[in-house]
């Protein structure tokens, strides 16, 4: 079939995303048809433009963030019906690598190629200019239509908004499930969350969930301060100087329980500030992508290892896409997770320049692009 998407020629150069006709081909073995509904936009998309993520290949077409309904399945499809409201997870969940068997799913072995330029079976769906063109994490969403392996959809209730259950697919679980997970809180303990957009304020949600007593969040723009606060921040500040200034008079100089970097781009230089208000045998969890190439990341090791701290990475908030996209889902279904509140403004998929924009100005919790009915 013929349809649009937003596509990147050049990789790393900031050239900015092309809209144009693309074919998409019918679904194969295990994969499905989906009309989506929207799309969010993530730097991780944009990483690809700025040449923080390096591709040696191109085109590609951008999104991995979606919802949508499926129309068609292809040879092989079991648990899935047409009909079905999908939520697409930016990371597969296969069920049978060595990582899905011991509940980390978000590490799972077919999540590897989802940067390599193709589909999972080493093949293209979608095609331009006569060329295939390469899906970000196995997707593609900056389209209307995708295909897409049923490992990469989860199945949610049909009363669930569809533009909202879209950014179900990262930005949420990965914030959320960094707080839940990743930093393992606990009843009482004092937090700090480093940068809060869309996936920042999302780990505020976590901390509030899991009974945090104090939650600051830090970031220099003030709407997103101010918002942090009706998610559940009990105090916002604009940098680390003034969060650990705050830190160490709200806890007599210890120190938070724990802290978590969920910034746009995650520099060396983050690291040592985030770790010295962290408290004695507390946790840094480390969420946010960072450049490729980055080596360098200054560090008082020492202190470090002599306080008995841990430094934690994770990938998708170290969540269970199968288990954890339906558990927020119904979450919000009760009105206990807010996901209305983190779209700041929608956009037509021809306006993604606008969007990308506007995400690295810090204007948006969230941008979506919303597609025709």
């Amino acid at each position: 079939m013929k349809t649009i998407g937003a596509l990147i020629w050049e990789p790393g150069t900031r050239s900015g995303w092309s809209v144009e006709e693309i074919e998409i081909d019918p679904p194969k073995s295990r994969e499905v048809r989906i009309k989506l509904a929207a799309s969010g936009i993530c730097h991780s998309d944009d990483h690809v433009d700025t040449g923080d993520i390096p591709l040696d290949w191109a085109p590609i077409i951008g999104g991995h963030e979606g919802a949508g309904v499926i129309e068609e399945l292809g040879p092989d499809v079991t648990g899935f019906e047409v009909g079905d409201h999908v939520v697409l997870s930016f990371l597969p969940s296969c069920g049978h690598c060595q990582m899905c068997t011991v509940g980390r799913s978000n590490m799972c072995e077919m999540g590897a190629g989802v940067l390599a330029g193709f589909a999972p079976d080493g093949t293209h769906r979608v095609h331009a200019r006569g060329q295939g063109v390469g899906p970000f994490s196995f997707l593609g969403t900056f389209s209307p239509y995708l295909v897409a392996n049923i490992d990469s959809c989860v199945k949610i209730g049909k009363d669930i908004p569809l533009d909202k259950a879209a950014l179900i697919g990262c930005g949420v679980p990965t914030g959320w499930g960094s707080s839940v997970y990743a930093a393992e809180i606990t009843l009482g303990e004092t937090v700090v969350i480093i940068g809060t957009g869309g996936v920042g304020m999302n780990a505020v949600q976590g901390a509030r969930h899991k009974g945090a007593k104090t939650i600051i969040t830090v970031d220099p723009v003030e709407y997103k301060r101010d918002q942090a606060k009706l998610f559940g921040a009990t105090h916002s500040v604009e940098n680390l100087d003034q969060a650990k200034e705050l830190v160490d008079s709200l806890t007599n100089g210890q120190g938070a329980d724990k802290v978590i970097i969920t910034v746009d781009i995650a520099y060396g230089h983050l690291l040592n500030p985030a770790q010295e208000m962290t408290r004695r045998g507390g946790t840094l969890v480390l969420t946010s992508a960072a450049p490729v190439t980055q080596r360098d990341v200054p560090f008082d090791l020492f202190t470090f290892a002599m306080s008995g701290k841990r430094l934690q990475g994770t990938l998708y908030g170290t969540t269970t896409a199968r288990r954890d996209i339906p558990l927020i889902a119904d979450m919000y279904r009760r009105g206990e997770f807010m996901l209305d509140e983190l779209v700041t403004k929608t956009y037509k998929l021809e306006q993604i320049n606008e969007a990308i924009k506007d995400m690295r100005d810090g204007k948006n919790i969230r941008g979506v692009i919303m597609y025709d009915e």
